[in-house]
């Protein structure tokens, strides 16, 4: 065996007794996944849907999982869409100027409560905003006359 791998018997051993136990076991899943998937969309006759720029699927904690120009595919006959590409995690309040639209009877008692922390929030910037005027000392002299002396 050592002429083999060599010369060397320490470099020799080939598994077995007396090997080193690996670390760790490398996954390759995710080439082996998306084959099954595209082969169970292309049963299904999904065709593609273009020009769609984002999908949000809103969750019950108020976070959305936002896609940013996904693939969209839907097969009608079985009532099935398939969407995929990066989906990122995304709190409400992050996209809402964007979403007000895509919000449902749902969404809006949590969109109200949003909109009252805002408030209490504008109102506590307010105060404080206040407070910082307190601080700038008023102009004791009168910077125009004293241009004009010179």
């Amino acid at each position: 065996i050592a002429k083999r791998f060599g010369g060397k018997a320490a470099g020799a051993s080939t598994g077995g007794g007396g090997s080193v136990r690996r670390k760790k076991k490398v996954a390759t899943k995710t080439a082996v996944d998306d084959k099954k998937i595209t082969a169970v969309v292309k049963k299904l006759g999904a065709t593609p849907i273009p020009g769609i720029e984002e999908v949000n699927m809103f969750r019950d904690d108020n976070s959305v999982l936002h896609f940013a120009n996904p693939r969209v595919q839907s097969a009608v006959q079985s009532n099935t869409f398939v969407v995929s590409g990066t989906g990122v995690n995304k709190d409400i309040s992050e996209l809402l100027p964007g979403i007000i639209s895509q919000l449902g009877p749902d969404n809006m008692e949590n969109l109200r409560k949003l909109a009252e922390q805002f408030q209490q929030q504008a109102a506590a910037a307010g105060k404080a905003g206040a407070n910082e005027d307190d601080d700038i000392p008023d102009l004791v002299e009168n910077f125009e006359e004293t241009s004009k002396e010179k």
